[in-house]
């Protein structure tokens, strides 16, 4: 592709849209940014700032109708406007159908098990009263995480219920029931594929969390795995991006259990924090 003064819109300015103009500069590329913040982390470094919400159906089809191609630094971003872009010969990655299926951890988890993918098992409660209802007729096992369906995101919208003394800590919204796994490590494989269908995979990192916060405070790469657990987790990630048909970057986040024993855990459809070491340590960085 001749890059030369293509338009990227970039829907979100945080840090990773700011790591993204940084990197689409020396590629030539125009880079444009829609975010609700005109202070935000990218709008002082992207060629053209637009005030405007990632979320609104309006915003985000007039910001797309300025560019040549349209990604995204954040999922949570209006995938109706951004569908009707594509229809109209607008170049968008990842696609928006993409996109809307990891907005949703429903339909994440029925996902990876329609595709026989690893993952804890799980099942999805409309709501609070239905999770109590279904822990008093024994159909919910302690311990447990509850995770809402849309919008968490950095260790927000998660509920780790060890007891019956902790069912307060329930949040009231659709969600994700999932048997705690026994983690003795979470890995993260950042794997990227191009519209020819060429994928590659960032060797995997070990994460290790702020208790308290539920973030990433530590990446340690290489990881401390074996080459079996390396071949498996990069394996399921290159299966994961071509089931998906995704052009793009993709964050695939995994557990290791006490058994050595790999499933997915989440994943995110863009640059991701788990990869902000690639800008020093790979020759070719996630953004």
């Amino acid at each position: 592709m001749n890059f030369l003064n293509k338009k990227l819109g970039i829907l979100g300015g945080g840090q990773l849209g700011k790591m993204l103009c940084m990197a689409a500069h020396p590629l030539t590329f125009k880079t444009f940014v829609l975010d609700p913040n005109p202070e935000c982390s990218a709008s002082k470094l992207c060629y053209s700032f637009h005030k405007g919400s990632f979320t609104d159906y309006d915003d985000v089809y007039r910001f797309g109708q300025l560019v040549d191609i349209i990604t995204i630094e954040i999922e949570n971003v209006n995938t109706d406007a951004l569908k009707k872009l594509k229809s109209e010969g607008k170049t968008v990655h990842p696609d928006p159908e993409v996109i809307a299926i990891i907005q949703d951890k429903g339909l994440q988890k029925e996902f990876y098990k329609t595709h026989a993918l690893p993952t804890a098992e799980f099942t999805l409660y409309d709501n609070k009263h239905t999770v109590l209802e279904a822990i008093s007729l024994g159909k919910i096992q302690f311990p447990f995480v509850q995770k809402s369906r849309k919008a968490g995101y950095d260790g927000k919208g998660v509920a780790v219920i060890n007891s019956k003394s902790e069912t307060e800590k329930l949040l009231d919204a659709p969600c994700v029931i999932e048997s705690k796994v026994h983690i003795q490590k979470e890995i993260s494989v950042i794997v990227a594929q191009n519209e020819t269908g060429e994928v590659v995979c960032f060797p995997p990192v070990e994460m290790e969390f702020n208790p308290q916060a539920n973030l990433v405070e530590f990446l340690i790469s290489p990881a401390s795995i074996s080459q079996k657990i390396t071949k498996e987790a990069t394996n399921i990630a290159t299966t994961l991006i071509q089931k998906l048909g995704m052009c793009g970057v993709l964050a695939v986040e995994f557990f290791i259990d006490d058994k050595n024993v790999v499933s997915i855990n989440e994943v995110a459809p863009r640059p991701h924090n788990s990869g902000h070491h690639t800008i020093e340590a790979n020759k070719t960085s996630q953004y």
